[in-house]
């Protein structure tokens, strides 16, 4: 099918008091695998690829994004593809002629009104051409390679105040919070501010996004998704359980050298890993009272 449009897929979840799983990939196994899982589920889902991705693939967007696109629009679920923590202006122009919807624009390691500035800018740029917007404020730590915010750190989470005047400044069409979930996380033990979450819901009128829910736990993550986040975020998950099962494959075949033999059982593992996910998403919204 033709390939969805994020904003799409997330306003319907938000309209239904659910969120729609975002998985950051790699490779085209990682497409292949996140394809599977929501197929599996039957759910729509959104592929995402990060500038880190792109740098990866020494700095070219198109190879990696032709192939999710093309892997999308063989599924039997609505797949969007979305660009993730856009820095570079040239990357950011690159986003409409490779099939994407939208873009995450993140200029939330800048002060507050640079931030604003760059995603003001951004944001018209992207509106121009029919993308939809993305921001963060606040800094969800971990990002690079970096550690994690501490609760108390100066940013370390979204104001609801300032909060309101950056989306009316920006235009931006979702805003992703920064509540103590934290990147690159490889245990499940974080813990959100789920009263800051209330207070930031209860201050803006448009979807939330969650970065960072791989050290999340179910509970929180469908706590997270009643509190009113629309969108989820999810790449370390699919990376430990991609790693794992190759580990495990060449632990016992110590002397195998044929790609495909371990990226099979890898691309499996992690389609499990998305259907467990999108399995629990799912749950949260069935704990959500009608009307």
């Amino acid at each position: 099918m033709p390939l969805a449009a994020t904003g799409v897929l997330v306003a319907a979840a938000a309209a239904e008091h659910r969120a729609v799983a975002a998985f950051n990939i790699i490779t085209l196994e990682h497409a292949e695998a996140v394809v599977a899982g929501a197929e599996l589920s039957g759910t729509p889902v959104i592929l995402q690829i990060s500038e880190n991705a792109v740098a990866f693939h020494n700095g070219c967007l198109a190879p990696l994004a032709r192939a999710a696109a093309e892997t999308a629009q063989l599924a039997g679920v609505p797949v969007a593809l979305h660009l993730d923590h856009v820095q570079s202006t040239r990357l950011l122009h690159q986003a409409a002629d490779c099939g994407f919807s939208s873009v995450m624009y993140d200029a939330s390691g800048l002060p507050y009104e640079e931030n604003l500035a760059a995603t003001r800018a951004a944001a018209q740029w992207a509106h121009r051409h029919g993308l939809w917007v993305e921001a963060e404020l606040g800094r969800v730590g971990g990002k690079g390679g970096g550690a994690p915010l501490g609760a108390h750190a100066p940013g370390a989470r979204t104001d609801p105040g300032e909060a309101r005047a950056f989306v009316a400044a920006t235009g931006v069409d979702a805003l992703a919070v920064a509540i103590g979930s934290s990147h690159a996380m490889t245990s499940r033990t974080a813990r959100l501010d789920h009263g800051l979450l209330e207070r930031l819901r209860a201050a803006l009128d448009l979807p939330l996004v969650l970065h960072g829910s791989s050290g999340l736990p179910d509970a929180e993550l469908r706590a997270a998704v009643n509190g009113g986040i629309a969108k989820i975020n999810i790449g370390t998950a699919l990376n430990t359980s991609m790693t794992g099962a190759i580990r495990g494959h060449l632990a016992e075949r110590p002397h195998a050298v044929d790609p495909r033999d371990y990226l099979a059982p890898a691309r499996s593992a992690m389609s499990r890993t998305v259907a467990a996910y999108i399995t629990t998403l799912n749950g949260a919204a069935e704990e959500v009272p009608a009307g």
